[in-house]
């Protein structure tokens, strides 16, 4: 009888230890609400390769602004709107920022060839060394439902701004300069 009094006693402790240092998963999910796609939220770690067989993290760039531009060369508005990209790459890519020095664009293209990746990359002018063959698991990450999509990190690596496109993107970059 002794035995049984202890097992059921031990039992209830481990229980209630084992509760205690439970986690509902909605408390796992805020655990980490800090990395996300939303503004204010740390922007999800990216691995890829780049045009040139270089493997490149998002985090490389910290201390950087950097814009995670989804595109594909069959996107007609993605192709319109790469111009406006370059431009703000060609003038703000040495600028001085509240947190951190540079911008670079990392540049992740939806499409399912290769070919027509790099073909895209050369007839627009994409001149940075981050243009990267994405795929949909790292869409799916940033929630991206359509392109183009764009998501503007600071050096601290926040995002701070959601689809800029054309004068938006320069506006926002123009706030974040060092004064």
């Amino acid at each position: 009888m002794k035995l049984k009094i202890v097992l059921v006693l031990g039992g209830l402790l481990v229980g209630a230890y084992m509760f205690s240092s439970f986690k509902a998963p909605s408390q796992i999910l805020n655990s980490n609400a800090e990395v996300g796609n939303q503004v204010g939220q740390t922007a999800p770690e990216i691995v890829l390769t780049s045009i040139n067989g270089k493997d490149m993290k998002l985090s490389d760039f910290r201390g950087k602004m950097v814009l995670i531009d989804f595109w594909a060369s069959w996107c007609r508005p993605c192709r319109g709107e790469n111009p406006n990209v370059v431009k703000a790459y060609q003038n703000y890519k040495e600028k001085s920022f509240v947190n951190g020095k540079g911008f670079v664009v990392f540049g992740i293209s939806l499409d399912r060839t290769a070919d027509a990746w790099k073909q895209a990359v050369k007839a627009d002018g994409l001149v940075w060394d981050s243009n990267f063959l994405g795929n949909q698991a790292i869409a799916q990450q940033y929630n991206v439902q359509y392109i183009p999509s764009n998501f503007l990190v600071n050096g601290e690596g926040k995002i701070i701004g959601v689809n800029l496109r054309g004068e938006d993107l320069e506006n926002k970059l123009n706030e974040q300069l060092k004064k």
